[in-house]
């Protein structure tokens, strides 16, 4: 596979492109290949172990994004107007265990790997959940995913942005009523997958109102 071929500046210049959209230009959808685009980038996001703890729920219907208002208090005008939105999963303790059928099945059947590379990969992902990370209960299990499908959505947002599409990540929910509606409405099993985020997409309706503002460079940078 051939190196990607983006000049640095084009990069940067997609990173003070974004900005979090708070209402999208209704009239300017995404294209079908746009959006699989978008979700092809989390498709090959890396994560802890290579294991992959998410799923990522595209919301297209109206009345669903109507029955999400109540409980997403950051979301109602990105669900009135954004070209797409998406919910984002990730895996609870059961499904991450070490030794969970799950876990089990992207050893053996996704990565394909040999009865002596499994049981390897066992044994340092039991000491790492119980020794390094001492991930001991379901909160610090379903953490640990979220910081997973976290890095996913870092790279659907710089892909949008960089082929000049606008997302707003959405952290404004209340987690334990949004799920109950996922359980409820959405058919999610939420035994299996928590909420860790709400990102939409489209095109902004207008520019943002104020420049970009970030702490100095120096101040966030050191090096030893």
């Amino acid at each position: 596979m051939s190196t990607p071929n983006i000049s640095k500046k084009d990069i940067i210049n997609a990173f003070q492109f974004r900005h979090a959209t708070k209402e999208f230009d209704t009239t300017k959808k995404l294209s079908d290949e746009e959006i699989n685009f978008i979700l092809q980038t989390a498709n090959l996001s890396p994560s802890s172990f290579g294991f992959e703890p998410w799923h990522f729920v595209v919301v297209q219907d109206q009345e669903l994004r109507e029955l999400l208002k109540p409980v997403a208090w950051g979301a109602p005008l990105k669900l009135d107007t954004a070209s797409h939105f998406i919910l984002g999963l990730s895996m609870k303790a059961p499904m991450t265990k070490w030794d969970s059928e799950y876990i089990m099945h992207m050893m053996k059947d996704v990565k394909q790997l040999p009865a002596e590379a499994i049981e390897m990969y066992s044994k340092f992902y039991r000491e790492f959940q119980e020794r390094d990370f001492n991930l001991d209960n379901d909160k610090k299990m379903f953490d640990w995913a979220s910081k997973q499908t976290y890095i996913a959505l870092g790279n659907m947002m710089t892909a949008a942005a960089l082929t000049g599409i606008d997302s707003c990540p959405i952290e404004g929910f209340h987690q334990e009523k949004a799920e109950a509606l996922l359980r409820e409405k959405f058919d999610i099993d939420t035994d299996k997958y928590g909420l860790s985020f709400m990102v939409a997409f489209g095109h902004r309706k207008a520019a943002p109102p104020f420049a970009k503002s970030r702490r100095d460079f120096n101040d966030i940078v050191s090096w030893k």
